[in-house]
């Protein structure tokens, strides 16, 4: 890995339309594009790319920068794993920045979980299985994800996990550490954050049991429309489990959605524990990390300009013409000291 060479700016992408938005601050929508006149050291490969465009005007407002620089941080960290999105290459004009990704055209698990309501256990366990193997992942670095949900959580053209936004994730998270910024997506706030206190990784398996929990009763635990009845459930509330569904995933619920993080399951071992709860026993977590296990469900996408995956809301939306402008000046002279570093060029052997 290495920064980014002089020469490679916005007019080495032919954007095609806009596609997707993944979350970040305003106007940073992701977007189709095609890698063109780019040096060779470059990946001058003409592949598609998910290109994510971020007004700097806005995150300077909104005193943003730390999260966009870890999001960066966290990305560079994240080549190596399978079900997490990679950062090719990143870099900035003047007014813009702009993070070059792995192109995922599968849909959101939140699009498909609204067009089939629910999925069956054995779909659900698949998926929870890759967004635990990918947040253990981060663990391991010492990453806390802190905004799982299913808007975050895509699926590749064969139907396996691809974890994005790295926005709200918090670096140097030692095993015995915690952190106590209050931040991620009300229907998946740990009770420890709803009460603004210190909190550890657990957060991350309290929200993976939400997720889970939704895949297969359609609605989030303890969700209403109402903000405040949703957290007094949170809070205070048993867990309601209705029936129909096997004891193993129940378990594995009652576990995650555990409201004492010193009791929930992986407050001990972490990612250890969810590998060895007995509602994943038919999980080859090896096979699983190589892709060896065929995914459930196959979005059958017929190529990279195949939206059927994709809420219309986004392909709809219009690139704005600045996006596609080839700047008249260096991006990797940019004199804007405040994302001093942002630039970035991964190696070709950097990624699986």
């Amino acid at each position: 890995m290495t920064n980014v060479a002089a020469g490679l700016n916005v007019g080495s992408h032919e954007v095609k339309e806009t596609l997707l938005d993944q979350g970040g601050p305003p106007e940073g929508p992701i977007r189709p594009s095609k890698c063109k006149n780019s040096r060779e050291d470059i990946n001058s490969d003409n592949k598609f790319y998910a290109v994510k465009v971020l007004q700097k005007k806005i995150i300077l407002k909104r005193k943003e920068q730390k999260n966009i620089m870890a999001e960066r941080n966290v990305l560079l960290k994240s080549l190596k794993h399978p079900f997490l999105v990679g950062l090719h290459y990143s870099f900035q004009t003047p007014d813009k920045l702009y993070f070059v990704l792995d192109y995922v055209n599968g849909g959101e698990l939140f699009f498909h979980l609204q067009r089939e309501r629910c999925f069956s256990e054995p779909r659900a366990r698949f998926y929870a299985a890759e967004v635990a193997s990918a947040i253990g992942y981060l663990h391991s670095l010492n990453i806390v994800y802190r905004d799982l949900k299913p808007e975050n959580i895509l699926l590749d053209s064969q139907g396996h996990v691809v974890l994005t936004d790295f926005g709200l994730c918090k670096e140097g998270v030692e095993p015995e550490g915690t952190t106590s910024t209050f931040c991620g997506t009300p229907e998946y706030l740990a009770p420890e954050v709803l009460r603004k206190e210190p909190y550890d990784r657990t957060v991350d398996w309290w929200c993976l049991g939400a997720v889970l929990y939704e895949m297969i009763y359609s609605l989030p635990p303890f969700y209403s429309r109402d903000v405040g009845e949703m957290y007094d459930g949170i809070l205070h509330k048993p867990l309601p489990l209705p029936p129909g569904k096997s004891e193993a995933i129940c378990s594995l619920l009652v576990g995650l959605l555990q409201k004492d993080q010193h009791r929930r399951l992986g407050a001990i071992a972490d990612f250890l524990e969810i590998k060895n709860h007995t509602f994943f026993s038919p999980i080859n977590w090896d096979d699983l990390y190589h892709k060896r296990i065929t995914p459930p469900y196959n979005p059958n996408v017929k190529g990279p300009a195949d939206t059927q995956h994709i809420d219309p809301e986004f392909t709809r939306e219009m690139v704005p013409s600045s996006v596609s402008r080839t700047p008249e000046f260096n991006t990797g002279t940019s004199s804007n000291n405040t994302f001093n570093g942002f630039s970035f060029v991964a190696t070709e052997d950097s990624f699986l």
